[in-house]
């Protein structure tokens, strides 16, 4: 099984953080989509030797974030010629997915999604890494005790249950090499590429589910214009590259994101 991984990360680079780690290992390759300026997320994919492509595709200096226009910036730099995963930054996926994904993943003319584990603060997620609770025991059970479940999307009009833009996997023999990007958010487009499979094709598996990582009390749509909500660190304080001690050359005609 190839398996190719895109993620798109502006002003994320907190949860790309505490995410990256887990995923280096998973893929044949994986590219992480940012803005110019948002060097702080450059830099954590240099450490963990994670491809970055930076883009204006994103348009989040113009006050936007047309986030189909970066996985397409993304999905450009993969060789498109096995499975595909969409993620988003602020998702941790378990130990055993791949193994998993090559078990059922089966499909190739089919679109798969998974459920998620909300992951309400940093603490919470801190105080389970310390001694994780098990998902998949002695290759037998799936234990859903952990985080609470996300909400799934069911829309009847399209047929009832879609894939949304957090975990979405296919397979380039689909024939969906590009997501739609008329979007200057980061809503609709997502139940917008999954809706071009009908509902018989839009497979659910309940061997895997992912975390979600996410800001202590936000809202679902908080961060959908662009990043809104809390830093995900251990004080709630912002970490970017300008440490002291730690010399990093500035990019041409770009500023830091935060300050």
């Amino acid at each position: 099984m190839k398996l190719e991984c895109v993620v798109v990360c502006d002003r994320y680079h907190d949860f790309l953080a505490a995410t990256l780690p887990h995923h280096r290992s998973l893929f044949d390759r994986m590219v992480v989509v940012t803005s110019h300026e948002d060097v702080d997320t450059r830099r954590i994919c240099e450490y963990w030797n994670v491809q970055c492509v930076p883009t204006d595709a994103l348009e989040t200096r113009k006050g936007r974030f047309c986030k189909g226009a970066g996985i397409n910036a993304g999905l450009e730099k993969l060789d498109r010629d096995g499975w595909l995963l969409h993620i988003d930054a602020d998702i941790v996926l378990p130990p055993l997915t791949r193994p998993i994904l090559e078990k059922v993943a089966i499909d190739q003319e089919s679109i798969y999604g998974v459920d998620r584990f909300m992951v309400r603060a940093h603490d919470d997620w801190r105080r389970f890494m310390e001694m994780p609770r098990l998902l998949h025991e002695n290759n037998s059970w799936i234990h859903l005790e952990s985080f609470p479940i996300g909400t799934r999307v069911a829309i009847q009009q399209y047929g009832g249950w879609i894939p949304i833009g957090f975990f979405q996997l296919w397979h380039a023999k689909s024939g969906r090499l590009t997501y739609p990007q008329q979007h200057t958010s980061a809503a609709r487009g997502d139940m917008a590429f999954a809706l071009q499979w009908p509902r018989e094709k839009r497979v659910f598996l309940p061997e895997l589910v992912v975390y979600h990582l996410d800001s202590a009390n936000s809202a679902m749509s908080a961060n959908w214009n662009g990043r809104k909500t809390e830093p995900f660190t251990v004080d709630g304080k912002w970490r970017h590259r300008k440490d002291p001690g730690v010399a990093v050359a500035e990019p041409q005609g770009h500023t830091d994101t935060y300050e």
